[in-house]
């Protein structure tokens, strides 16, 4: 085994860890379906009660699809990588009952600092949401 493929291997076994402590998205019924160094994608079914007063898919729950796909797709070794800051912007409403998936891709990655784009589609592949995170590496070991 290469060392670049030993390096990505404890990334994704690091993210695995990392997902299996993630309550919250554990909560939110999350789905990790790809989990590679610098790409990740995650979905989720729309419930009732991730719902606004509109009947619309409730913005922070957009926000936390994609930030879920930026955390994993940003911690690409075995040093804990967090956000710095991220920012959103939604484009189309969705309702309960609809599929989201989150896209997340790494853009540029420099010493300790990173820049990721995540796409949130519907289950037709209408854009919902682009998020940009920053992320920060730490010292930290996972």
């Amino acid at each position: 085994m290469t060392e670049a493929m030993t390096r990505t291997t404890d990334a994704v076994r690091a993210n695995r860890a990392m997902m299996e402590r993630d309550q919250a998205s554990a909560a939110l019924g999350l789905v990790v379906e790809r989990d590679d160094p610098g790409h990740a994608v995650v979905s989720m079914r729309v419930r009732d009660d991730m719902t606004n007063g509109f009947h619309i898919t409730h913005g922070g729950f957009v926000f936390a699809l994609a930030d879920t796909a930026f955390a994993i797709a940003c911690n690409e070794d075995d040093r804990v990588t967090v956000a710095a800051g991220a920012d959103i912007s939604f484009l189309k409403s969705t309702v309960a009952g609809q599929t989201l998936t989150a896209t997340a891709v790494r853009r540029t990655r420099a010493g300790r600092s990173g820049i990721y784009d995540v796409t949130v589609v519907d289950e037709l592949g209408d854009t919902v949401a682009e998020f940009r995170g920053r992320s920060r590496t730490t010292n930290q070991a996972f």
